[in-house]
């Protein structure tokens, strides 16, 4: 995930934290002052973000050495570190507010993620994120949510066809936005309808929808819907899920399941950065 986007990502974040300089660490510390220091767990999670937190180190010092203790993906009991870094203080110091943000905020959405996966194992549902990301994080968020065992949905509106409540109301009729996004759509682009309601869901599948979106059922009205469509088209669900409800939705005849709170409200994990104890000089 190390590309210029992320770049431009930690310089803004860099930029924004420390853009007039670390008053405190470079008071403090000379520029031959060095220290190493351990990003730790302080729980168990699903570990996401080590090249990228790497990164923020490299791009505040070079001379900033890391080296990686475990893996994107891993799941890492608590009190255990994850990445080493050895260099100049105050340089390291500066960088540890935004490397920690970034490695808490991608551990995070994948520890919430391997919770969603290890819920629906089993049932042949697939979970899928949105595009509710963080502006200019999407490639990073779901990167994380590849690395918990869930999936992702389109990254940008490009990716696939996608008709929702507003461009239905917009052209009329459901059947009427299929007609137009059929013959505008490439030969090889799925057709997915959003429907709230039993009625749209048969005008759905008599439109030759695809996939249709299942949107704010409750489940079971999503038990209903399924067995009206009964095979005509994959059925995904969304809006309202929660992790908490995800069993519920993950019933025979659902394909997929996407949840935005996958990246909208993932809990930071708990990681802190610790300094080793500073050696006294031998007199």
């Amino acid at each position: 995930m190390l590309t210029p986007r992320t770049d431009h990502l930690i310089d803004l974040a860099l930029e924004e934290d420390a853009g007039l300089g670390d008053l405190t660490s470079r008071a403090i510390f000379p520029s031959a002052h060095r220290s190493t220091a351990l990003i730790e767990t302080g729980q168990e999670l699903v570990l996401c973000g080590v090249a990228v937190a790497a990164r923020v180190f490299a791009r505040v010092d070079p001379a900033l050495k890391t080296t990686a203790l475990a893996g994107d993906g891993d799941l890492i009991p608590a009190g255990r570190p994850v990445l080493r870094v050895t260099g100049p203080t105050a340089a390291l110091l500066t960088a540890e507010r935004t490397a920690l943000n970034f490695i808490q905020r991608l551990s995070g959405i994948a520890t919430l993620a391997r919770r969603c996966a290890r819920t629906v194992a089993g049932t042949g549902v697939r979970v899928v994120d949105t595009r509710k990301t963080m502006p200019g994080f999407r490639a990073l968020e779901k990167y994380a949510v590849r690395c918990g065992g869930c999936h992702n949905h389109r990254s940008s509106l490009g990716e696939h066809v996608l008709i929702k409540d507003n461009h239905i109301a917009a052209a009329g009729s459901l059947a009427a936005a299929v007609r137009r996004c059929r013959a505008a759509a490439p030969h090889t682009a799925r057709i997915e309808v959003e429907a709230k309601t039993l009625a749209e869901v048969r005008e759905a599948c008599r439109s030759g929808a695809e996939v249709i979106l299942l949107d704010n059922m409750t489940p079971a009205q999503v038990r209903t819907a399924v067995a009206v469509i009964a095979g005509r088209a994959l059925i995904e669900v969304s809006g309202g899920v929660r992790p908490d409800t995800l069993a519920a939705y993950a019933q025979p005849g659902v394909d997929v399941i996407s949840l935005g709170a996958l990246t909208h409200s993932a809990p930071a994990a708990e990681l802190s950065l610790t300094l080793a104890p500073a050696r006294r000089r031998k007199r």
